[in-house]
């Protein structure tokens, strides 16, 4: 199986496994992920909104054409990487995902991550972030890049990555400082790119 192929397995897994039925009886459909199943970048958000559950894509409202137009600064498109979401299911009223939601969704968006071995995870917004880097502060370590070894799903395996972290698009679209630091840290991204793959070939 091809890797876009593994990733509509896990999709498949997800609504076999009745992850979060709650959370899944109030959604329209599942938002899985979207982008290149070969990106060395992969953008993690924290849920889908209203938008996102109607197309089952996920950062296609507001938030989204700003990460479109981030993504334009450094020369990239949406195809070029993979975008994804914590929870993959859209919570009531666009509240935050709860802890326990997070937790049930982990292991897939590990076996995402499995499938893709991307080299940088841009996290956007702090719970995102908190999935991989628990007792960090966004408002501190945003747009420093921390390399850290992932413990995979069967465990005995890791990944080694650059987690950028990085605030929330939709936190910027109400905030026009937040969305000047958002784009100055967004163009990081293409430096540590190129600082990995020059280290990847050494």
């Amino acid at each position: 199986m091809d890797k876009q192929q593994l990733l509509g397995v896990i999709a498949q897994q997800i609504i076999n496994d009745k992850v979060t039925p709650e959370l899944a009886a109030g959604a329209t459909q599942l938002v899985f992920g979207d982008g290149h199943p070969n990106a060395d970048i992969v953008f993690i958000g924290e849920a889908p909104g209203k938008n996102e559950d109607l197309q089952g894509k996920p950062f296609v409202g507001a938030a989204g054409k700003f990460l479109n137009e981030m993504l334009g600064l450094i020369d990239l498109k949406r195809e070029d990487v993979y975008i994804t979401n914590i929870v993959k299911y859209r919570p009531p009223n666009n509240r935050d995902p709860l802890p326990e939601e997070k937790k049930a969704f982990l292991p897939y968006l590990q076996s995402q991550l499995e499938v893709i071995q991307p080299k940088v995870l841009v996290t956007l917004g702090r719970h995102s972030m908190n999935c991989f880097l628990p007792d960090l502060q966004i408002s501190q370590v945003h747009g420093q890049p921390k390399r850290i070894k992932l413990q995979l799903k069967d465990n005995s395996d890791t990944l080694e990555v650059v987690i950028m972290p990085l605030f929330h698009p939709a936190a910027a679209l109400y905030n026009g400082s937040m969305r000047q630091t958002l784009i100055d840290d967004f163009t990081l991204i293409p430096a540590i790119i190129e600082k990995l793959t020059i280290t990847s070939n050494a």
